[in-house]
């Protein structure tokens, strides 16, 4: 018996242009490779993040502010053919500069497979990267340049889930289908705080803006920000199946998995160890289960904590500790409120013994790759 997985969105990648194509192209150079768990600065002390809404600026002075710290990022890439012949691949995408150093935030799909990253700043100065580092379950990266001079940086408003309202106004900027002459910028509302989406891959991004402001290829990894100026997201995916439907990282997301990338070259995720699939009616009906909602094991990784724990195919996850699991999603957002080592009441329903179980999970460190 075979489990699918059903995605509630057609997901567009936003961020890089290959001959005219969206492409996605992304991983560290062979020459400038950031090691696994190597930092980018040990001792780093951000000065980027803003605990206070700032004051509402003119549209004007707003692009003046937020024009200096956005930044064009083009890639070069190799990939192959049928016949493994290498084909040379090159991208385009965006970021924010957050340190007058030189640090630049950007997605994880920007830099995933890039052999080189060139930065291009708003006064036409380039400069080839030197470091970055990347995390995928969170589609975020840093990328560090060795700028002349110390550069501008953008704010970023920290908790702007909570800080931000339905119907705001925010702003997207970024070098849009790289089209020559600056960055491109488009203002509309917020339209929900908090989304969860899966991507193609597997992976779920969670307290995502979704936003109706207008998200092309190229946008990925530039801001979304206030009325002040301030970063509240950083643009990343679209529903190419809707219209004005875009996502960004909240900053909720965004400042702490920066600074474990800058000062540890990785983010540290907490691992249950297990691929599971939403339950819904059909679900139930299809695999016979006596619960309504939860998150269904699809299987449990030989080894893991879950398996340990005594989880197998066809149970289903209904509640983490105190924190009832309806969706794979639940589940996903409630391990990653925990670190690697914590202790966690797993509540499931025990398909073979065919009733409600209770079992301890310690949790591990999500493998890298």
């Amino acid at each position: 018996m075979r489990l699918m997985k059903h995605l509630m969105f057609v997901l567009v990648i936003l961020g890089v242009i290959c001959g005219g194509l969206a492409a996605f192209l992304v991983t560290r150079s062979s020459d400038h490779t950031n090691a696994a768990n190597t930092p980018i600065n040990a001792v780093w002390t951000p000065i980027y993040v803003d605990d206070q809404v700032g004051t509402s600026l003119s549209k004007v002075d707003l692009v003046e502010t937020v024009s200096l710290v956005v930044v064009s990022i083009t890639t070069e890439g190799v990939s192959y053919d049928m016949f493994y012949r290498a084909i040379p691949e090159s991208g385009a995408a965006s970021g924010i500069i957050i340190d007058p150093k030189g640090y630049i935030v950007t997605n994880y799909h920007v830099v995933e497979d890039a052999t080189t990253l060139t930065v291009t700043l708003s006064d036409g100065r380039s400069y080839e990267a030197v470091k970055w580092a990347g995390d995928e379950e969170t589609d975020l990266a840093v990328v560090q340049i060795a700028a002349d001079e110390d550069l501008p940086y953008a704010h970023f408003l920290s908790n702007s889930i909570e800080k931000l309202s339905l119907l705001e106004e925010v702003v997207a900027v970024g070098n849009a289908l790289a089209l020559p002459g600056g960055p491109t910028w488009t203002e509309g509302v917020v339209s929900y705080l908090g989304r969860s989406i899966e991507m193609e891959s597997g992976v779920v991004l969670d307290d995502l803006i979704q936003t109706d402001t207008a998200i092309n290829s190229g946008n990925s990894g530039g801001p979304l920000v206030n009325m002040a100026g301030q970063v509240v997201g950083i643009n990343t995916a679209v529903a190419s199946n809707a219209e004005n439907i875009g996502f960004a990282i909240s900053t909720d997301t965004a400042i702490d998995t920066v600074y474990s990338l800058v000062t540890e070259g990785s983010e540290s995720f907490a691992w249950l160890g297990v691929n599971t699939l939403t339950v819904t009616q059909s679900v139930k009906s299809q695999y016979r289960l006596a619960v309504d909602s939860g998150a269904l094991v699809a299987s449990a990784v030989s080894g893991s904590p879950a398996y340990e724990a005594g989880l197998r195919a066809y149970d289903v996850i209904i509640r983490i500790d105190d924190t009832e699991i309806s969706s794979s999603q639940d589940l996903a957002s409630a391990i990653q409120q925990h670190s690697p080592g914590d202790k966690v009441t797993v509540t499931y329903y025990d398909y073979s013994q065919r009733q409600t179980t209770t079992a301890e999970a310690t949790l591990g460190q999500r493998p890298s790759g």
